[in-house]
């Protein structure tokens, strides 16, 4: 199933081009905040996924090009980055397994806007990535019983702002955790649709142009390890969300005016976000082929993520 939020955050289900509306199956519940909606699913989805197939049956909801599609996990008790975990199309040699957090507040739906601080960034740059989304409490979980923890899977763009150093050197937090730089979505898609994560393709285009086109199988880390290691460090519950990290070879700069899309065709409508620099700075366009040799010779002193 193919979850989305849309408009004032009301539960829908993608089907073809259409979102069909699914609030009469949380009819008589009630929310602190709107965004808590799919927390409510996630939860309880036992329960929750039967009265949601009730609510769409029948209907045949609205053209998803009508309606504003949020952030499905609008905000999430932990957003997990891994990082450096690609091959590099199998250039380099695995890294040692590490995460940084990034601030759910950063989180951002289809079609809005990343905003490019005014920070002394030397670059910025796109990163889009396979997330996933926990579906149940889970502390020092086996590889073996990892997938078991997974609820669903999304697009994410892990937004970066390079060459901004903090009080040891390279600052995830300064680098990552910028207000608009976590756009994600637009659908949640269960995990029972999706055959196997670690073979899917990822791809970007930036104004149409082509950026990004990797498959999730050159993980160093599968999904199954991440879960298993970072439920160790910290008990990941419903509704963490956990990127993947991302290829870094046809990575390219971002600057005002941009409009970026990401695929992942299982996961169903592309994330599209705009980019706004109030500054207007400017980088060569395309491909930065420096910043991708830099990641497979392992540079330490610039830790790329």
């Amino acid at each position: 199933m193919k979850l989305v939020l849309y408009n004032d955050y009301q539960l829908g289900v993608v089907q073809g081009d259409r979102v069909v509306d699914a609030m009469a199956a949380v009819a008589g519940l009630s929310f602190r905040r709107p965004m808590d909606l799919m927390d409510e699913v996630i939860t309880n989805w036992d329960a929750m996924r039967p009265k949601i197939e009730a609510a769409v049956a029948g209907q045949d909801g609205v053209a998803l090009d009508s309606v504003r599609l949020r952030a499905p996990v609008p905000k999430p008790t932990k957003l997990i980055c891994a990082a450096v975990n690609y091959l590099e199309f199998g250039q380099r040699q695995p890294a040692i397994l590490d995460a940084f957090l990034k601030s759910p507040t950063a989180i951002v739906g289809n079609g809005d806007t990343c905003v490019l601080p005014p920070a002394p960034a030397s670059i910025f740059h796109h990163e889009p990535e396979l997330a996933f989304v926990i579906g149940k409490t889970a502390t020092n979980v086996s590889q073996e019983d990892a997938l078991d923890y997974v609820f669903g899977y999304t697009n994410f763009l892990d937004m970066s702002a390079r060459g901004l150093q903090g009080a040891l050197g390279n600052s995830f937090f300064l680098g990552k955790c910028w207000d608009t730089f976590a756009p994600m979505g637009p659908a949640l898609v269960t995990a029972d649709e999706i055959a196997d994560p670690q073979e899917l393709q990822v791809r970007l285009w930036n104004n149409d142009d082509p950026r990004h086109d990797f498959p999730t199988s050159d993980m160093a880390h599968p999904i199954r390890e991440l879960i298993s290691e970072f439920s160790k460090v910290t008990t990941l519950e419903p509704g963490d969300v956990i990127a993947t990290g991302v290829n870094h070879q046809q990575i390219g700069p971002v600057q005002d005016g941009d409009t970026i899309r990401m695929e992942i065709k299982e996961l169903g409508p592309s994330l599209v976000i705009h980019i706004s620099d109030p500054q207007g700075r400017e980088w060569p366009r395309g491909i930065d082929a420096q910043f991708g040799a830099m990641v497979i010779a392992g540079a330490p002193a610039n830790r790329p993520v």
